[in-house]
């Protein structure tokens, strides 16, 4: 069979699964209303999706090394499938925190299991160019489920159960099966079914970023649709959530050009800038700064930083690259939920707009602390080299 083939179905699969995670984001504003919660509350379910994920990253990371690719896979997709179909069935804030937690599982099975099966399908000698494929795939999934069900509800009215859901119980279950029928191109290994993450050395920096990178798409996708349905913009969440992560899709390419190093400096720079473009958004409650801001922090987040944090973490483990990926992903949903979770209770204490204030206070010092100290460091190893 030829590459193209196994590679574009993996790639097919890895974006459903991806695209199952924000679909529901739309309605968020509806299971919290169904149960009669607050933001904190909201963002809490949101964060479960990484309650589900961390676990799974900690101490699954390296599961596919064990009974090889294609079964993460397809778990995960069923998984997508099984998670939506809760919604459907008993739509509310307890069934949303369970679909989250389900979905965090999936995600963390599948992207660390495809991230080194499609190295393997690729070739190690186009890492960089197997992790492009992998980063646009979810790139797109999660930016383009939150979209669909904002164009569904846009067509059909409100409804918990718009277009989005239908498609993908139409689509997990077949590409499940595709997915166990592609061809095994790694070989298994009789390790342990238990298997830590690894945190290859130097890549702390990449970690560090990604945790600041996705903190600012967390608060995006959770906390800035409460605001938006607070002033009568609502239907605007599934573009905004869709955006957030479609134009890092659109940068990729211009970050595989790049350096890891200059990919990630880049991605350091716009990930304050643009949240506070957003914040300014909000605050005068101008649409059009909320979409730039939400594009600038998108080509940070899952343009620039996303692909040369994969791409160096691959680079340097390349015996170990699924636990590779577990390992930068637990940096990245750490910053993705737990920044959420304080500021949603700090929402119901002061406010969505000082919440948001706080955060990009928070944010902007602590980009500026890391950012130094790496600098620092690398102009410290580079005299250090030059004087050896």
């Amino acid at each position: 069979m030829p590459k193209l083939i196994p590679s574009s179905l993996l790639a097919l699969g890895l974006f459903t699964v991806t695209f199952a995670v924000n679909l529901q984001a739309p309605l968020y504003d509806a299971y919290a209303a169904e149960s009669d919660v607050g933001a904190a509350a909201v963002t809490v379910a949101f964060a479960a999706y990484a309650g589900g994920l961390m676990p799974t990253l900690l101490l699954l990371g390296g599961l596919s090394d064990r009974i090889g690719r294609r079964i993460p896979i397809a778990l995960a997709l069923i998984l997508g499938a099984v998670a939506t179909a809760l919604l459907v069935h008993a739509p509310s804030w307890t069934s949303l925190v369970v679909a989250r937690f389900l979905l965090g599982i999936g995600t963390g099975l599948a992207t660390t299991a495809a991230t080194a099966y499609m190295t393997e399908i690729i070739g190690v000698d186009r890492t960089k160019s197997a992790v492009l494929i992998v980063t646009s795939a979810t790139s797109l999934g999660f930016g383009g489920g939150a979209l669909a069900t904002g164009i569904s509800l846009a067509v059909q009215g409100p409804t918990l159960l718009p277009a989005s859901y239908v498609a993908l119980f139409v689509a997990a279950p077949v590409l499940a099966v595709i997915a166990l029928g592609l061809p095994r191109f790694d070989t298994p290994r009789p390790v342990s079914l238990l298997r830590l993450p690894v945190f290859p050395a130097g890549t702390w920096i990449f970690g560090a970023a990604m945790a600041l990178a996705w903190s600012t798409t967390g608060m995006t996708i959770a906390v800035v649709p409460l605001e938006l349905a607070a002033n009568d913009l609502g239907g605007w969440t599934g573009l905004v959530i869709f955006l957030a992560i479609f134009v890092g899709f659109l940068c990729q390419p211009i970050a595989r050009r790049m350096t890891n190093d200059d990919a990630l400096t880049l991605g350091f720079v716009l990930i304050p800038l643009g949240f506070l473009v957003l914040l300014a958004g909000v605050w005068l409650k101008v649409l059009t700064l909320v979409l730039i801001g939400t594009c600038i922090t998108s080509a940070a987040s899952y343009g620039f930083t996303y692909l040369a944090s994969l791409a160096e973490v691959s680079l340097r483990a390349p015996d170990d690259r699924a636990r590779a990926t577990a390992g930068l992903f637990v940096y990245a949903y750490f910053g993705f939920s737990l920044p959420v979770i304080a500021s949603g209770a700090l929402a119901d204490m002061l406010g969505l707009l000082p919440a948001m204030v706080v955060f990009a206070v928070t944010q902007t010092g602590i980009t500026a602390i890391i950012l130094t100290v790496w600098k620092r460091r690398s102009l410290s190893a580079a005299t250090a080299l030059e004087a050896g």
